[in-house]
């Protein structure tokens, strides 16, 4: 605006002086050489102009016709370098849609083209690792080392190159390498971190981490956190070197996360070397508050060296007040209420556990409280056959890794504060849901369980009530085959003098197999009676005898020597028996033998279960007198 204003203010003045020399006419004469020129003096200004016009006009255009070879020069070079920038751009695009072969070529014609440009090494590197070419890759990105302005251009390659051949040792030196060149860069600040968290050098993490949180690479709630995870992993490593220096780490990093598990049980724990009691307590009552844990309620139970069973007891229910109705608080109680010998509370405890999260744990714990309280092995083999098919007991996990101690990085990426408390996901916790496949590690739990299982026929059998269970051996048929003899169950009754034996069975060949005496409609009791040696019939029942007949690897004759009983496993309740009894009155009894030549005779007998899986047992409520059945059933 300013411009057009200032060119209309100068055509008005040359107008003003047109008009001002048009009023005033007058003659201009010129005598040079004998000549004499006379004209008006607006022609003559007129003349003037254009002489003016014409002489500016040859002299631009004399420095035109001396400039043309360099205009012309610049004129191709601007060409081509449009061309290389144009043939760049579309390898850019190519390289960014994942075609190598595009890439390759519009990086060789941008290089052509632009000669030494920075940008056309990169995209001939990049094209080169997206084709495969790894070797050169690495060595168009070690030639960018010679260069100042493309030395992190290359060291961020060749860290990429051997993260992927598995060089950890390389690719933390190019990460530092780049580090050191421009502080701040994020790739090479979290990479010096994760190398050196997962080689173990705390001191130098914790400086690292400090340096990338003054950069602003992590914010402040992720630095206070990760130096948390730090310091609790120094202090694991000096708690038994030097207790003083590992104290003073894990007291700064519970301050820092109180919420980290592992820094409160270190504090905690070096706290009560020191004698320091109120501490260790403050320290765990703070992060129980905010994630309970197993580790907690032990380090709470045992703050104070010699304490009695009872003293723990009081100190763990103190300890569970503070998060109610949290199944960790009840599995704690529970524990220290069955080393206090307090089975009421115990019981209760583990059937409020079992209630909030049936886990594996609280199976067990029932298991041992049944041994302990009453010795109970039916019982006992039923709350373990529980476990085995109950969930998961939580663990650490980090990147599908299930782990039962905590680690400051991933054992898979070396990711910092990876591990978290929780449930293993269901593929990673599969397990064999027959007893044959329990693990050896649930029985060591429980060592006064392992010893008494399986249970000796001979033991259940000198029950002095409950019904009894004879198990003899039957006389094989001729070249017996195993798959094709049967396991024979008969149910006979004892009531009064009377005993009519009849032939209950016969094995797969015809042959007669053990005897048992029938019964018309005994009065059926539940499984658990026999896996127990227990009498839960009412007054005046005739107690049932089972005969168990199996086959026997001798010359025929029955074998005196009992079998063993295999634990019992769940079995469903509808599942047909093998054999049935016949009712009095129907003759001679039928064959109860059930073609069994596809079935696996190695498998165990199956006892029904009588409680649901929440059920605490029998002290646990009100257990009403199991319904009548028409009689025993086994499985093989």
């Amino acid at each position: 605006m300013i411009r057009l204003l200032i060119f209309i203010a100068l055509v008005f003045a040359a107008a003003l002086g047109m008009a001002w020399i048009a009023d005033r006419p007058g003659l201009v004469t010129l005598d040079w050489q004998g000549y004499r020129i006379e004209t008006g003096l607006m022609t003559a200004a007129v003349a003037l102009a254009a002489l003016l016009a014409v002489g500016i006009f040859l002299w631009n255009l004399a420095l035109f016709l001396m400039r043309s070879p360099g205009l012309v020069g610049r004129f191709f070079r601007r060409r081509r370098r449009d061309r290389g920038y144009d043939a760049l751009s579309k390898g850019m695009l190519a390289l960014g849609v994942g075609d190598a072969s595009s890439a390759s070529r519009y990086g060789g014609e941008a290089a052509k083209l632009l000669g030494h440009e920075p940008a056309t090494s990169l995209l001939l590197a990049q094209s080169a690792q997206l084709a495969g070419r790894h070797e050169e890759a690495r060595g168009r990105f070690e030639a960018m080392l010679e260069d100042p302005k493309l030395k992190p251009v290359g060291l961020h390659g060749l860290y990429v190159e051997a993260e992927r051949v598995g060089e950890p040792v390389a690719a933390r030196h190019y990460a530092e390498e780049a580090a050191k060149l421009v502080p701040g860069l994020a790739w090479a600040g979290h990479a010096v971190l994760g190398y050196q968290a997962v080689a173990g050098d705390w001191a130098e993490a914790i400086r690292s981490l400090e340096r990338n949180y003054a950069a602003k690479l992590v914010d402040k709630k992720s630095f206070r956190r990760h130096k948390a995870v730090l310091l609790t992993a120094q202090a694991l490593e000096l708690e038994d070197r030097d207790p003083d220096q590992a104290k003073g780490l894990a007291s700064e990093a519970h301050g820092l996360a109180p919420d980290l598990v592992p820094a409160a049980v270190v504090a905690a724990r070096l706290a009560t070397r020191r004698g320091d009691i109120r501490k260790a307590l403050k320290v765990v009552e703070t992060t129980w508050k905010l994630s309970p844990h197993p580790d907690l309620a032990d380090a709470y139970a045992h703050a104070r060296t010699g304490d009695s069973a009872l003293d723990r007891l009081k100190r763990i229910k103190a300890l569970a007040a503070l998060r109610a109705h949290n199944a960790e608080g009840a599995l704690a109680l529970a524990r220290a209420a069955l080393e206090a010998s307090d089975y009421t509370l115990a019981r209760a405890q583990l059937k409020a556990a079992m209630t909030l999260e049936p886990t594996r744990r609280a199976f067990l714990l029932m298991a041992e409280l049944e041994e302990t309280q009453h010795g109970d092995r039916g019982r006992v083999r039923e709350w373990l056959a529980r476990a085995v098919r109950a969930p998961a007991d939580p663990a650490w996990v980090a990147d599908g890794v299930v782990s039962e101690s905590w680690a400051p990085v991933s054992p898979v990426d070396g990711r910092l504060d990876a591990f978290v408390w929780t449930s293993p996901p269901a593929a990673l916790d599969h397990q064999d849901t027959s007893l044959e496949a329990l693990d050896e590690a649930m029985f060591e739990a429980l060592p006064a369980v392992a010893a008494s299982i399986p249970a000796r026929p001979e033991e259940i059998a000198a029950l002095d009530d409950g019904p009894l269970v004879e198990m003899t051996r039957a006389a094989p048929a001729a070249a017996p085959k195993p798959a094709d003899t049967p396991v024979v169950i008969a149910e006979t009754e004892e009531k009064g003098p009377e005993k009519a034996p009849e032939k209950a069975s016969e094995t797969a060949s015809g042959k007669p197999g053990a005897e048992a005496k029938p019964a018309p409609a005994p009065t059926a009791k539940p499984a658990e009676a026999v896996a127990t040696g227990k009498d839960l019939s009412e007054k005046g029942t005739a107690k049932p005898v089972a005969t168990l007949a199996v086959p026997a690897a001798g010359n025929g004759k029955e074998a005196s020597a009992p079998a063993t009983v295999a634990p019992a496993t769940v079995a469903p309740a509808t599942a047909a028996p093998v054999a049935a009894a016949p009712a009095k009155g129907e003759g001679d009894a039928k064959p109860a033998v059930k073609d069994a030549k596809d079935k696996d005779l190695s498998r165990p007998i199956e006892f029904p279960l009588k409680h649901m899986p929440d059920d605490p047992g029998p002290d646990g409520g009100d257990d009403e007198e199991p319904p009548k059945k028409p009689g025993y059933r086994f499985f093989n």
